[in-house]
């Protein structure tokens, strides 16, 4: 069925449900997993318009700075408890992680791992919301170079 499933997370409760999803599958089809994380300057956390107002630049700098340092250590944190899961599993499994735009990166990611199938979350955005923040799930389901699974997310 499948070989190879790439898995999209973000560090939250969706990513775990996403990730429980995908080992779903890789126990079934005794495929490999690949757990990506994409960490961008649009992450929620990062930006804080309201520090803008109080501090001097160069405090706004080392308040952003230590914001992308967070996200980055969160990122692999998460990613390696969840690696660590699916090897207990018996699931070969390996992790990275990324920096850049996400829903192009995932494609990028699944087109040279060779991945079969792309699990990844909605959260369910439509209308104007989508419109204006756009939609990853979207992007993917149009450009990946493979099947796409969306979980919905339950928050």
């Amino acid at each position: 069925m499948f070989n190879k499933i790439l898995v999209a997370l973000n560090t939250n409760a969706i990513g775990q449900q996403i990730f429980e999803h995908a080992l779903t599958l890789a126990t079934a089809s005794n495929a490999e997993l690949l757990l990506l994380h994409v960490i961008s300057p649009s992450d929620d956390g990062y930006l804080d318009a309201s520090t803008m107002e109080t501090y001097s630049v160069y405090d706004n700098v080392n308040y952003y700075v230590n914001q992308w340092e967070s996200l980055k250590q969160e990122g692999i944190e998460f990613l390696t408890l969840l690696n660590n899961q699916a090897i207990a599993k018996g699931i070969a499994s390996d992790s990275t992680q990324k920096i850049g735009e996400p829903s192009r990166t995932i494609c990028e990611v699944a087109r040279s791992s060779q991945a079969d199938l792309i699990v990844l979350g909605r959260r369910g955005l439509s209308g104007m919301s989508e419109f204006f923040l756009g939609s990853v799930s979207n992007y993917v389901l149009h450009h990946a170079p493979c099947s796409v699974l969306t979980v919905q997310g339950v928050t």
